[in-house]
């Protein structure tokens, strides 16, 4: 069993992207592999087929049904905001310890591997005292940090090294998913990620019509778990 948390800079940058890409190239391994994503918000209950947690169960080859949906993503609001602020909307709250213990009993009860994918960026708040990192200090897995190449995200992805670092949280490698219309280039950007990000495997993923370049990213991602 090992189970991978899947986090990023910020939002709207990939995560689900990258984990359904990683799913592919795991099932093509022939490796097992199931996907959740616990906390989800900007849910719309009617166009749920076209959620990511729908296109989750799509490349894991499962059915895409609400059913399927409410139970790899049982924490799901309907605003665009962040996790604590979309739950207080609907007069919900996210209880953090009931996510950490639906993370942990998919992980010990599933021989393969287990993606999990975040929300946001990682110091996003799930409630009134804890955030997403606070989610991945508790859970101890390893972490595939996804960011862009938007402006500024050299900032964003360092700071965010910087703070896993000192919780002490490994980070299984930096994925740099293609921000579209980006100033900077993929390549300039995972090479300039890279001088800064110590040992830190750091891989560019394209967003463009390029089969073979994103082939070659994926699999290199997917030998490292």
């Amino acid at each position: 069993m090992s189970a991978v948390f899947v986090t990023g800079t910020g939002t709207e940058i990939g995560k689900t992207f990258v984990t359904a890409g990683l799913i592919r190239h795991l099932r093509a391994a022939g490796r097992s592999v199931r996907a959740l994503k616990p906390v989800l918000t900007g849910f719309d209950p009617i166009e749920w087929e076209t959620s990511d947690p729908a296109i989750l169960l799509s490349t894991l080859g499962q059915s895409v049904t609400l059913e399927e949906i409410t139970r790899i993503s049982p924490w799901r609001f309907t605003a665009p905001l962040s996790p604590n602020m979309a739950a207080e909307r609907e007069g919900r709250t996210i209880a953090f310890d009931e996510v950490v213990e639906f993370c942990r009993q998919a992980a010990v009860s599933y021989s393969g591997t287990v993606l999990i994918e975040g929300i946001g960026g990682i110091m996003v708040p799930l409630d009134d005292d804890r955030t997403v990192l606070d989610w991945i200090s508790v859970l101890r897995s390893p972490i595939i940090l996804v960011t862009g190449t938007y402006v500024g995200t050299i900032s964003h992805t360092l700071t965010a090294l910087e703070v896993v670092a000192r919780r002490n949280i490994d980070v299984t490698a930096v994925a740099v998913s293609e921000s579209v219309s980006s100033a900077a280039s993929l390549d300039d950007t995972v090479a300039t990620l890279g001088r800064f990000a110590d040992s830190i495997d750091v891989i560019g993923i394209a967003r463009v019509i390029n089969p073979s370049r994103e082939n070659d990213a994926f699999a290199r991602l997917a030998a490292l778990i």
